[in-house]
């Protein structure tokens, strides 16, 4: 017991100590131990590299789960399983619920009909873009948000606590160096001898004997001094050594950075192959109950059966219409700006690219969506809607 109360007492002193030192610098009554240049842009380096981590690593959370308050009892859940030891159990996600409640509706309304057998597609499609992006989670949680983490609980833990603890050397080696400026000139007012006229013998004795003891307290103090100072350069060695281990985080944050991207970009060309899946299947199945259904998009105007019926040639353009063959009249080219760009879809059709000028003109049994335009010797179909034409 008494070991623990003189313990207390000194862990008191310590920090009253400290608190004094603290609170004189910041009125600027004491002096500081500054730090060296390269060591304050280590300091500074590292607290951007944390609070920009963590920036991106919330947001980032915030991008795979936009909503987390609609997901409060699933992340509890979670929570206790993770605490339990146990596997949190598989849920599915807003894109797989979507396809499940499309496909037991096309059973109530009748699998055959034509908006219950499109329901089974979309459906079908949806949970498909569910499972490609529970991988995408997974695989962004694993090489991307987990190394953040790791860094912000782990890493930075350990070098906000070796900085603390240099804060705390720092303040006990200025008081050191207070105390002994302290002691030194208590010790020269001491020394100094007095004048016999003015002075009685005993005044002597005085004055020797409290000499004595300030010389004795000034020996304590450089002693004390050279303790702290030693225990300060250690401890800045080892937080130096750590916020030098910041390059390594960058260059590990670097890679996952870039696993991240090939994850996103997995995901999207996936969900994309399978839309364009979908939309194709569509198309084939419901030209014929909406000829007009994609008539807004040039590159549907012709799959879908946008052609007027009245025209026969224009029907079966795409089988007789050979590109290459067509000639440019003598007259009627006309130039027009590009305003998107635009991918060619097959062989007949020209590539575009925004702001460019090229030289179009009509065709007889061509689609009125559809234009030849020419680039150099470049030649190909391209849709009205991407096109201004010029006068």
């Amino acid at each position: 017991m008494d070991f623990n109360v003189k313990k207390f007492a000194s862990d008191a002193g310590i920090f009253f100590t400290r608190a004094i030192q603290f609170t004189g610098e910041k009125f600027g009554q004491v002096e500081k131990t500054e730090l060296d240049a390269h060591f304050e842009n280590l300091l500074s380096r590292a607290d951007s590299t944390k609070n920009w981590t963590e920036k991106i690593f919330r947001q980032t959370e915030v991008l795979l789960q936009p909503n987390p308050i609609d997901n409060t009892g699933s992340r509890i859940e979670e929570f206790l399983y993770e605490k339990l030891d146990r596997t949190v159990p598989s849920r599915p996600n807003n894109e797989e619920l979507l396809g499940h409640y499309m496909q037991d509706a096309a059973k109530d309304f009748g699998p055959g009909t034509p908006y219950g057998s499109t329901l089974i597609k979309v459906g079908d499609c949806e949970r498909r873009l569910g499972s490609v992006q529970r991988e995408f989670l997974q695989t962004s949680a694993i090489s991307f948000l987990t190394p953040l983490r790791n860094f912000l609980e782990g890493d930075w833990r350990t070098i906000s606590k070796e900085r603390r603890l240099l804060e705390n050397r720092r303040l006990d080696l200025d008081s050191c160096k207070a105390r002994l400026k302290k002691a030194k000139l208590a010790e020269s007012k001491a020394a100094a001898v007095p004048d016999f006229q003015e002075t009685r013998p005993r005044n002597y004795v005085l004055s020797a004997s409290a000499s004595a003891l300030w010389s004795e307290e000034v020996d304590k103090a450089e002693h004390e001094l050279r303790v702290a100072q030693t225990e300060f350069d250690r401890q800045a060695e080892v937080t130096r050594l750590l916020l030098e281990g910041i390059s390594s985080t960058h260059v590990n944050h670097l890679r996952c950075l870039h696993e991240f991207v090939e994850a996103q970009t997995a995901y999207y060309k996936q969900c994309h192959l399978h839309m364009q899946d979908l939309q194709k299947e569509l198309d084939s199945s419901n030209g014929d109950v909406f000829p007009n259904a994609f008539a807004g998009n040039p590159g549907h105007s012709m799959a879908s059966g946008g052609s007027s019926p009245m025209d026969p040639a224009s029907a079966v353009e795409t089988d007789t219409l050979k590109i290459e063959e067509v000639q440019a009249p003598a007259t009627g080219t006309r130039k027009a700006k590009v305003l998107y760009d635009y991918d060619a879809a097959d062989t007949s059709e020209l590539s575009l690219l925004a702001d460019e000028l090229i030289t179009v003109y009509t065709v007889p049994g061509m689609d009125s969506d559809w234009l030849v335009g020419e680039r150099g010797n470049q030649k190909g179909k391209v849709p009205v809607t991407y096109l201004e034409l010029l006068s």
